[in-house]
């Protein structure tokens, strides 16, 4: 934890560690690149050695810490505290890049207060100096990212030439208030802007779903380094999103095989996959899917059951339905708690199978399959027992088209069971209700020649919908 929280303090200070190195480091360049060996080294001796040094700097404020910084980077903070403290005694509490040494050590020790404290005292020495004021608002955003925006707007009345709106995007970009950051980012020039800040500004607009702009930003990034990681996802991301694949497709190229220091994910695959998808081409496509699921930050059934139902999709769409039924399968078994709809899915599947093969006991078969799945369904979720009868009325009319068996009849009945009473139908209900009349009709007058039967039912549909012809035929035949 203490590794990780010393490269966060190095990333907050890349903003600006170029300025507050140059105040550190004038004087006798020479001792701090000698003293950072040693610190760097490790020697037994380490405090012997430091002792000279001390001596020889002890009114220098600036090589004081210096020194203290690159025990900081060493992740002594005991000794980088204690030239700290030297450089503030040399400069009568005077070196405001002391004070900030003395609030990363804070920082990284949890103590948010107190390295607030030290950088503000950094800002009363220095009211010019930009790095207090970030990390002081760094700190502080855990709070409250409007106060720390706050503390950046003192710094654009002490230093009109520091883009404060970018750094106040990347203050609330890391609060996680997206449009926060982006209505921040938009202030700022990107021409001004640091990598890193035109990455977040594009992130924010991408988590915001404004694909659009966010692929402006990540174009613009691209411009100044057409070989960044990031800049190529995001271009391929927000493509994706805009389903403009073939393009989509030249920026994953791009990531995968011309960006530099380029680390890959599963989402990457997924997102490859689901590019070639909207290209039309499954079975690369699949390829993705099956490398994303391969992954080694694929480390959840949540994740997994994701790409496994993509990947199930792009069977579907090559018409392979036994291998697009298999992974569904895995995509339900990967679901903590798949919803009707999720189960109902399985059943279209086999649905969809079933209507495009040829051989007549398969064909049955696959509608077996489906009807099981509906009746599991009706089983499992109360408020999917209408839903799963009609659509066991369907594939069991598909089954008997003739209807000489009935198959489908006691789904029907029980849809009607269902709606009928209702006073105020729906026109889902309405279309259920009258395909079930109809049904009953065709069954009892031409299956059973239950002209009676028929004839109530005749009268039923007439009630719901006047101007059935199959009722007024029936009734008019009966008459």
């Amino acid at each position: 934890m203490k590794a990780i929280k010393y490269l966060f303090i190095a990333a907050l200070t890349a903003g600006f560690s170029a300025t507050a190195m140059a105040q550190e480091a004038t004087g006798t360049q020479a001792d701090i690149d000698v003293v950072k060996k040693i610190i760097s080294s490790k020697p037994a001796d380490l405090d012997k050695q430091m002792k000279d040094f001390y001596k020889k700097n002890k009114k220098n404020a600036e090589n004081l810490v210096a020194f203290g910084r690159s025990f900081f980077e060493a992740k002594d903070t005991a000794n980088a505290k204690t030239y700290a403290n030297y450089a503030l005694q040399a400069s009568k509490n005077k070196c405001a890049p002391a004070f900030i040494l003395l609030g990363d050590i804070a920082a990284v020790a949890d103590d948010g207060g107190g390295a607030a404290a030290q950088y503000e005292q950094a800002i009363y020495v220095d009211p010019k100096n930009p790095d207090a004021y970030y990390k002081y608002a760094n700190v502080y955003r855990k709070i409250s990212p409007a106060g720390a925006v706050a503390k950046l707007n003192d710094l654009r009345a002490q230093r009109p030439d520091i883009a404060v709106d970018a750094l106040a995007g990347r203050i609330y970009y890391m609060s996680n208030e997206f449009d926060k950051a982006l209505a921040a980012y938009d202030k700022a020039d990107k021409n001004k802007m640091e990598e890193r800040d035109l990455s977040d500004y594009a992130m924010s607009a991408f988590f915001k779903q404004k694909y659009d702009k966010a692929l402006e930003v990540a174009k613009f990034g691209l411009s100044k380094n057409p070989r960044h990681a990031a800049f190529n996802r995001l271009a391929f991301f927000n493509l994706t999103e805009l389903k403009n694949y073939d393009e989509a497709l030249k920026y994953a190229d791009a990531l995968f095989h011309n960006s530099d220091s380029a680390k890959f994910s599963y989402y990457d695959y997924t997102y490859y996959g689901n590019a070639y998808a909207g290209a039309k081409q499954p079975e690369k496509a699949i390829e993705m899917y099956e490398l994303a699921l391969a992954q080694e930050d694929m480390d959840n059934k949540a994740k997994r059951a994701g790409v496994v139902k993509q990947l199930s999709d792009a069977y579907k769409n090559k018409e392979d339905y036994p291998n697009a039924i298999k992974h569904y399968k895995d995509y339900l078994n990967n679901m903590e708690k798949p919803t009707a709809m999720d189960i109902a899915g399985l059943a279209t599947l086999h649905m969809q199978h079933g209507s495009i093969l040829q051989d007549a006991e398969a064909k049955k078969a696959a509608f077996i399959e489906a009807d099981a799945v509906y009746g599991d369904l009706a089983n499992r979720y109360e408020n999917a027992v209408e839903y799963a009868n009609f659509m066991r009325a369907r594939v069991n009319a598909q089954m008997d088209p003739d209807s000489k068996l009935g198959l489908a009849k006691p789904y029907y009945e029980k849809l009607i069971e269902l709606i009928e009473p209702r006073t105020e139908k729906d026109a889902t209900e309405r279309a259920r209700i009258i395909e079930s009349y109809r049904y009953m009709i065709a069954y009892n007058f031409i299956v059973k020649e239950d002209k009676e039967a028929a004839k109530d039912y005749a009268l039923k549909l007439q009630a719901i919908d006047p101007e059935n012809e199959i009722a007024k035929q029936i009734l008019g035949s009966i008459k």
